[in-house]
C-alpha cells in the first residue's frame, strides 16, 4: 500500500497550555504520556492557528479548507451543508475507508465518510448518545445511549472500526473528543490529579480593569463559572464535576483565585482522559503493524483561556484562544523531535492531508499544504494569517485581525451583521496592537504608542490586502 494512513484526532478547547509540550507554568502539571509519544517521534507545529476561534466554524473549515464566509459556517448556531466539497469526500472517491467518530457539531448529516458514530450536539460526558447511519436525525436529537465517559467510548469505538477495515485500502479516521470541553468533566480514574496541589497561576489572572491593558471589552470572566457551579448545585443539575467554591466572606480576589484552582483542575483532568485514549489507540495502531505507515495528527478545534487576563473560554484573537496545538507524527517521511515555528492555519489542514495522499487540492480550498515544509524541502508558507470571529455580544464584539510573525493589528468592529446566533446591539470601535517580542502574553495594548507608528500603518495597510485576497468584502475598514 502506498498511499498513507491518515488518523486526525482532534479534541475541543485543549488548549496548549495544558499540553505540557508547549511549556508554560501548567506544564509538570499535565498528564501527558500519549501526547510526549507523539512529539517524540514527530513534529510539533508551535504557531497553529484557526481563523475563528469557536467550536462550529473551525470544524467546517478543518473538513472545507475555507474561511467562514466562504463555507457559510460563521457562528454556532450555523450548519454545515452535506453537499459541501470536504476533503473526506475527495479521500473517499480516491480509495479511502473512512470514518469519523466523537463530535461532530455541524447538525447536518456527514457526508464523505463510509462510517460515523457521533454525538448530537455537544453530548454527553458521562453515558452518551451516539448517532450513526441507522439512526440518524438533524440538530441536536436523536442517537442510542451507551455505557461510560465519552472519551474512552470514542477511543474504543475508533480501535473497534480500526479492527474491521480492508488492511489492503488506506483509511482516513477522525477521531474527535468532547473533551476538555465545558463543564470540564472526567472519569473517576482522575479525581486525585493534582489534588492536593496550588496550581501557578498566570500573572494576568487578577486584570480585573481591562481598561489597564488597552482593552475596552470585558470578555468571559473566570468567576462566571462561580455562578454556573453554584447554579447546578441549587438547581441539582449536576451538569458539573465536584462541589462549587464557597463564596461566603471571600474578597473579589478570593474567588478568582479559588474558582481558577478549581476550573484547571478540572480541565486538566478532562484531558488527562484524552491522553489516556491517545495511548490506546498508539499502542493499537503498534500491536497491528499499523503505526509506520499512519500519518497521526493531534490538534484541538482552536484553544481557551485558563484564567490569562482573567477570561475562561475562547473567541478572540489572542495567542491563547486563536492558536491551535498540533503535533504530526510520521517518521516515514518526517523529522523526529522536531519544532516548526511558521505560521500555519486551519485551513491549510485538508491541503496537507491531500497532498500527502498525493492527490490534487481543489482550486477552491483556500489553505495550502505543509507537506514540504515539514520534510524539509519547503519554505515558509506565509508571512501573515487573517482572522475574523463573527458570533458578536457586547462583552465579546466582533474583530477582525492580522498577525505577522512578531506583530498582531486587531479591529474590534462590533456588530453582529444580522448573522446567526449574535446580539442586535453594538459596541463602538476599537483597535489593538500588540508587539509579540516584547509582550508575547499581549498584556499592553500599545495602539497609541508613537513608537509603533510605522509598523502600525504598515500592517493596517496589509491587513485590507489580506481581507481583499481571502475574499472577505462584507465590511469596509476604516482608516486607522
Amino acid at each position: 500500500m502506498d498511499k498513507p494512513n491518515i488518523l486526525f484526532i482532534m479534541s475541543d478547547d485543549h488548549t496548549s497550555q495544558a499540553w505540557g509540550i508547549y511549556g508554560g507554568i501548567l506544564a509538570d502539571y499535565v498528564k501527558n504520556d500519549g501526547i510526549k509519544r507523539l512529539e517524540k517521534s514527530g513534529i510539533v507545529l508551535e504557531n497553529m492557528f484557526c481563523t475563528n476561534s469557536i467550536c462550529v466554524p473551525s470544524r467546517a473549515s478543518i473538513l472545507t479548507g475555507k474561511y467562514s464566509h466562504i463555507n457559510g459556517v460563521y457562528n454556532l448556531p450555523d450548519a454545515l451543508d452535506p453537499d459541501s466539497l470536504t476533503v473526506s469526500k475527495i479521500l473517499q472517491n480516491n480509495g479511502y475507508q473512512t470514518s469519523l467518530i466523537g463530535k461532530w457539531h455541524l447538525k447536518k448529516e456527514p457526508s464523505g465518510f463510509d462510517f460515523y458514530k457521533v454525538l448530537p450536539g455537544q453530548g454527553l460526558y458521562n453515558n452518551p448518545y451516539f448517532k450513526t447511519k441507522e439512526n440518524w436525525e438533524d440538530g441536536y436529537k436523536g442517537g442510542v445511549r451507551e455505557n461510560g465517559f465519552s472519551a474512552d467510548i470514542i477511543g474504543d469505538s475508533s480501535i473497534e472500526w480500526l479492527s474491521k477495515i480492508n488492511r489492503d485500502k488506506p483509511f482516513f479516521m477522525m477521531t474527535h473528543f468532547k473533551a476538555t470541553h465545558e463543564p470540564f468533566d472526567y472519569p473517576e480514574r482522575h479525581n486525585l490529579l493534582n489534588e492536593n496541589i496550588e496550581l501557578p497561576e498566570p500573572k494576568s489572572l487578577y486584570d480585573f480593569e481591562h481598561k489597564s491593558s488597552g482593552r475596552l471589552h470585558i470578555g468571559q470572566l473566570v468567576e462566571n463559572l462561580t455562578e454556573r457551579w453554584q447554579n447546578d448545585k441549587k438547581n441539582n443539575v449536576k451538569r458539573y464535576p465536584g462541589n462549587p467554591i464557597k463564596t461566603k466572606n471571600l474578597s473579589k480576589k478570593e474567588i478568582r483565585s479559588k474558582t481558577y484552582q478549581k476550573f484547571v483542575k478540572d480541565f486538566l483532568r478532562s484531558g488527562a482522559a484524552i491522553d489516556d485514549n491517545i495511548v490506546k489507540i498508539l499502542d493499537y495502531l503498534e500491536k497491528e503493524n499499523l503505526i509506520e505507515n499512519t500519518v497521526i495528527i493531534y490538534t484541538s478545534d482552536q484553544g481557551y483561556f485558563l484564567g490569562e487576563h482573567g477570561y475562561m473560554d475562547k473567541r478572540w484573537f489572542y495567542e491563547e484562544s486563536s492558536k491551535m496545538p498540533f503535533v504530526v507524527s510520521y517518521p516515514k517521511l518526517f523529522e523526529q523531535n522536531k519544532r516548526i515555528s511558521d505560521l500555519f492555519l486551519n485551513i491549510d489542514i485538508p491541503s496537507f492531508f491531500l497532498d500527502l495522499a498525493e492527490i490534487k487540492i481543489p482550486k477552491s480550498f483556500q489553505g495550502l499544504s505543509f507537506k514540504n515544509r515539514l520534510t524539509g524541502k519547503g519554505h515558509d508558507l506565509r508571512d501573515f494569517i487573517y482572522y475574523r470571529y463573527w458570533q458578536h455580544e457586547v462583552k465579546r464584539p466582533a474583530h477582525l485581525g492580522i498577525r505577522s510573525k512578531d506583530h498582531k493589528l486587531i479591529y474590534v468592529y462590533g456588530d453582529g451583521l444580522n448573522k446567526s446566533g449574535v446580539q442586535n446591539e453594538k459596541t463602538i470601535p476599537t483597535w489593538e496592537f500588540y508587539d509579540l517580542k516584547i509582550d508575547p502574553k499581549e498584556n499592553r495594548n500599545r495602539i497609541n504608542d508613537s513608537n509603533y507608528i510605522e509598523i502600525i500603518n504598515k500592517l493596517y495597510k496589509q491587513l485590507i490586502i489580506e481581507k481583499a485576497l481571502v475574499k472577505d468584502f462584507e465590511l469596509e475598514i476604516p482608516k486607522l
